[in-house]
């Protein structure tokens, strides 16, 4: 490749996002103080998305020493960690080809760890029924998320087939994206959503059909905004499928049992694909709220539709209380798929490399974690409701805190690992952002980080009205970072950078 001009023209197209160009800025102020720079302070703070091993928080000792004694077989003649650790670790090695975490696997998983995540969800959803064929095991939530996008970006004779198509590898993007449609292929995607989720429908060629979560009932999802979002989205671009997060990133929201019902009936009578993100299904603190599965909801409804609505749901390493994000494993199940386009995604799964091996065997420690008499259940459970204590006090700190700066306002959190509060900007900061072209709550977060050391995620997203500017803040952090955050913010945000509400 001797030019740009041979590069693909839609990499040639693809730009950094905003939170892209705020990490870059804010590593480059780091490397600054790392070389003697003088700032009025002494690090950067990111509390932009979620990392808890980077934030302070320690990993699960149960995995770690699991993980160890895969790695290190010769730990498991040893005394130096607890009977059921070695137990368990000599089980999931004798799960591995060759006895060793060295070995290949399947593509979709290794069969142990499918059927351990089924089991999971067995007891997770009161008896609903899951098979471990049903399970398919990815490096990232991504990486699951795109072959559905892709599919459904193909041709009509393909997608008729393909919509609810699942695999984890980006083979199927060579397969099938790039359809001859003159109608792109749409998404209802909540506003606010994940803030990768974008660029990851924009990179598969699909339209987002945003759909706005209501602000004032702490970011619900409200089907009356379903049908309009949908019937908006007519003659830009064809639905297939409705993303849902919950617990809602960025949103904190929690959905109850009549909301899923709700969004299932909706998906039904429209007949779209349900791509439900339950990464933090495991972080649900809100009083009186519990998580609430879509499959397990999908199940219990009367009228057929646990036989006919199709629906894929995910989860990941990178939950809160697990953490372990750089082990790069999560897990996707699916409901209602025809039994021969499961026959052709394993076909099409054996073109592509597996997850990591140690990421696999993280995932069925998180869904088979130690049990009331364990040796190391007491431990574990500590360590897991030390997490989820700390997560729960920091949402209600912030929020507070939030709702007594002048000009923001902020909704309670029910689960999830962020906040998104409402910023009311002062006149002279949208001005400066309208000449600058950019969008004010990037300015913002720049002049904050810039200034104060703070990095935070800027709420701007397709489909938000624009005089609705927000911020994305990431609570899982130690208690005295996120007071040193708070202390921070509020010095900025009260020297002018504000207005009344």
């Amino acid at each position: 490749m001797s030019s740009l001009q041979q590069v693909n023209p839609t990499v040639r197209g693809i730009r950094a996002s905003a939170h892209t160009r705020l990490h870059g800025l804010a590593t480059h102020i780091a490397q600054d103080i790392t070389q003697g720079a003088l700032k009025p302070f002494k690090e950067v703070i990111d509390v932009s998305a979620g990392d808890p091993h980077t934030a302070g928080f320690k990993p699960v000792t149960f995995v770690r020493q699991v993980l160890a004694a895969c790695l290190l077989p010769r730990l498991l003649e040893e005394e130096t960690l607890p009977l059921d650790v070695r137990r368990r670790a000599q089980r999931l090695l004798e799960a591995c080809e060759g006895g060793s975490v060295g070995s290949y696997t399947a593509s979709s998983g290794m069969c142990h760890v499918r059927q351990s995540i089924a089991e999971s969800i067995v007891r997770r959803d009161a008896g609903v029924p899951s098979h471990a064929k049903d399970i398919f095991i990815s490096s990232s939530l991504q990486r699951a998320l795109m072959p559905y996008v892709t599919a459904m970006s193909s041709n009509d004779g393909m997608n008729k087939r393909l919509v609810s198509l699942t695999c984890c590898v980006k083979v199927f993007i060579k397969v099938l994206a790039g359809g001859q449609e003159e109608t792109r292929v749409g998404v209802l995607t909540p506003v606010p959503c994940p803030h990768t989720l974008p660029a990851l429908l924009d990179e598969a060629r699909l339209a987002l059909a945003p759909y706005r979560l209501a602000e004032g009932r702490r970011w619900a999802v409200d089907v009356d905004e379903l049908h309009r979002a949908l019937k908006s989205a007519t003659g830009r671009c064809k639905p297939r499928a409705i993303y849902i997060s919950n617990p809602g990133n960025p949103t904190g929201h929690v959905q109850d049992w009549k909301s899923i019902e709700e969004v299932i009936r909706f998906a039904a009578a429209e007949r779209l694909l349900l791509l439900v993100d339950e990464v933090y299904q495991d972080s649900v603190y809100g009083p009186g709220r519990g998580f609430i599965s879509y499959k397990r909801v999908l199940f219990e409804m009367d009228g057929g539709y646990s036989d006919t609505v199709e629906l894929v749901s995910f989860h990941s390493l990178a939950c809160a209380h697990m953490g372990e994000g750089g082990l790069m494993a999560g897990y996707i199940e699916l409901v209602n798929i025809d039994p021969e386009v499961m026959h052709f995604v394993d076909t099409m799964l054996c073109t592509d490399i597996s997850t990591p091996v140690t990421g696999q065997l993280a995932l069925d420690l998180m869904v088979d974690p130690p049990r009331p008499g364990d040796l190391s259940f007491d431990t574990y459970s500590q360590e897991i409701l030390l997490t989820r204590a700390v997560l729960s006090q920091n949402a209600q700190r912030a929020q507070e805190f939030l709702n007594d700066l002048p000009g923001m306002s902020c909704q309670p959190a029910m689960g999830g690992i962020y906040l998104y509060p409402r910023l009311h900007l002062s006149p002279q900061i949208i001005e400066k952002a309208k000449v600058l072209k950019v969008e004010p709550e990037d300015l913002y977060c720049q002049m904050l980080l810039e200034e104060k050391g703070v990095l935070l995620g800027a709420g701007c997203q397709s489909g938000e009205t624009a005089s609705s500017y927000h911020l994305r803040l990431c609570i899982l952090v130690l208690p005295d970072t996120l007071e040193e955050v708070l202390a921070r913010l509020a010095c900025f945000h009260c020297h002018g950078h504000a207005s009344s509400p």
